[in-house]
């Protein structure tokens, strides 16, 4: 549904996106994440048609990004960062204008208008002018307008930006239903919110495909080994000398909380240190208080992928399209 091959996009002598290939399968709920200035925002310009690549090609819908523009338009829902949107209307006369601009028939411009005023929270403010609502209900507007015309395909950038956690939640709720149905790439920098709701990830940095995968995926491809958290009533340097014995374990951080210590503990060699840890510790004769698995968490494994890429990070978002975005 999405297919991007070779793309690059040049800013004079400022390389921001360099041969970018990727195929995002229908249905599917993809997250676009990067360090600031990675090209998440450029790529997105480009796929959408705000930007022309200066090299490869871009298909969305089946339609060529730059050859078939008015076509593929129809079929992409797209809401940016900074919503644009016309202030001295109210939200329900903004919704009927995209929705002539969509050129959809009255009766099914009134159908959807309901849906997505009623879908993306927006009930209770529809007769608002748009100048008087807070961000979050700005952010809400856009969505309902990038789903008015029921896209096949939703490019998403940063849409749970200025949301409460409850506003988020429903919009994790919506992308939910929409999974299968209609092709939807995010791109955040809420890595938990990304994680809690793709099908896959796709990092880059400098423009480039540094992995791309699913969330479990990804922790294998860079040794996101998992972890045990304990803890026991014992000092901490004690429990920290009896794990470091052990032949299951890895490596283990201890420090000292509320009168008990707490571990952190690597696995060695693939296996399942728990038996090895409650028998360690019973025969030490201390109390276990808790004991819990941990995986990394894709915050973790972001950092881990763009730490390991050389030249990644450091280079600030919003300074323009010379950045990288």
């Amino acid at each position: 549904m999405i297919q991007l091959e070779n793309l690059v996009k040049r800013f004079g002598p400022v390389l921001a996106v360099d041969r970018l290939s990727c195929t995002i399968e229908a249905g599917s709920v993809v997250g676009l994440v990067g360090p600031n200035g990675a090209g998440k925002t450029t790529t997105i310009r480009m796929l959408t048609g705000y930007l022309p690549p200066t090299a490869g090609r871009a298909v969305v819908a089946g339609f060529d990004v730059m050859d078939q523009s008015r076509q593929m338009r129809r079929r992409i829902g797209y809401m940016p960062e900074t919503t644009p949107l016309y202030p001295e209307m109210r939200v329900h006369e903004y919704l009927d204008f995209r929705g002539r601009l969509y050129r959809l028939p009255r009766r099914q411009r009134r159908e959807r208008m309901a849906f997505v005023i009623d879908r993306c929270g927006l009930v209770p403010v529809q007769r608002r002018v748009i100048s008087a609502l807070s961000r979050g209900n700005r952010q809400r507007v856009g969505l309902a307008s990038a789903l008015l015309h029921k896209p096949q395909v939703l490019v998403l950038d940063e849409p749970t930006a200025g949301l409460d956690p409850n506003q988020i939640l429903e919009v994790r709720h919506l992308i939910e239903e929409l999974r299968g149905r209609q092709t939807v790439l995010i791109s955040s920098h809420i890595l938990p919110e990304i994680e809690r709701t793709v099908d896959r990830v796709m990092v880059i940095g400098h423009g480039r495909l540094l992995a791309d995968d699913t969330v479990a995926g990804l922790r294998a491809k860079v040794d996101a080994a998992e972890e045990v958290v304990l803890e026991v009533g014992t000092e901490p340097a004690a429990l920290k000398r009896l794990l470091e014995r052990l032949d299951e374990v890895a490596g283990v951080e201890v420090h000292s909380r509320d009168g008990w210590a707490q571990a952190v503990v690597r696995a060695g060699n693939g296996v399942d240190p728990r038996p090895a840890l409650a028998s360690a510790i019973a025969s030490s004769g201390w109390t276990l208080r808790e004991m819990r698995s941990r995986h990394a968490t894709l915050e973790e494994v972001f950092r881990r992928i763009t730490v390991q890429a050389p030249g990644i990070g450091g280079q600030e978002e919003g300074k323009g399209e010379q950045k990288g975005r």
